[in-house]
């Protein structure tokens, strides 16, 4: 059974998605507060993260922040307006996906077991080397000369779809139909900042270019 922690201090709806989801077999644990939260998910217990903006003791922003500091455990955000700056924020902090209040439980569940499944997966091509860089697609980690990167979940996706189809050249509609959790109302400037993210990461390596006009390119050669 799954297990996955809801960080938001609406007691009401927590007991309703607590509810729902024992119903799916997936058991939710409901954090009111940041701070009992982010200590519950020291146990590494949980295998994604329901995270409110809107907190006391500090916002949901911050709080993605904190976590993604340590781990790179999946992160559904809610946001009770649903503007598409915090979307921006939001994904730019390392939020995976987003859905606005108020939500049926049903389109939520849809969204965890998306993210849920891809976790579970495991690739066929189990290790891919690059000259500094190698991903282990089993346990969903990359290294820099040994040394592990620490890669949001959809961070993770756009590197193992880069790694997988070298020197192509990828659209910003090829990424968007390819990686789960990009905002379509969105997707051009959501595309942009992931691949800016990533290519932070990945830093001293400089492996994705930008192609004018057309998209981006992983040019790393394989061993």
């Amino acid at each position: 059974m799954h297990k996955i922690l809801l960080i938001d201090d609406d007691e009401k709806l927590g007991e309703l998605l607590q509810a729902f989801f024992t119903s799916v077999e997936i058991s939710c644990d409901n954090a009111i507060r940041p701070s009992q939260g982010l200590k519950l998910l020291e146990s590494g217990e949980y295998q994604l993260v329901i995270l409110d903006v809107m907190l006391p003791e500090q916002d949901g922003f911050q709080v993605c922040k904190q976590i993604r500091k340590t781990s790179d455990i999946p992160i559904i955000m809610l946001t009770a307006r649903g503007e598409v700056m915090d979307r921006i924020v939001g994904l730019e902090l390392g939020a995976d996906d987003y859905l606005p209040k108020p939500f049926e439980p049903r389109e939520l569940l849809a969204r965890i077991q998306s993210i849920l499944k891809r976790s579970d997966n495991t690739a066929t091509q189990k290790k891919m080397n690059f000259a500094e860089l190698s991903i282990d697609t089993e346990s969903m980690q990359a290294y820099i000369q040994d040394t592990e990167i620490t890669l949001s979940s959809m961070e993770y996706q756009l590197l193992e779809m880069f790694a997988r189809s070298p020197q192509k050249t990828f659209s910003r509609d090829d990424i968007l139909n390819k990686i789960k959790g990009i905002d379509a109302d969105i997707y051009s400037r959501s595309v942009d900042i992931l691949v800016s993210r990533l290519r932070q990461k990945l830093k001293p390596l400089d492996i994705i270019k930008t192609i004018r006009g057309k998209g981006y390119i992983f040019t790393a050669k394989a061993n």
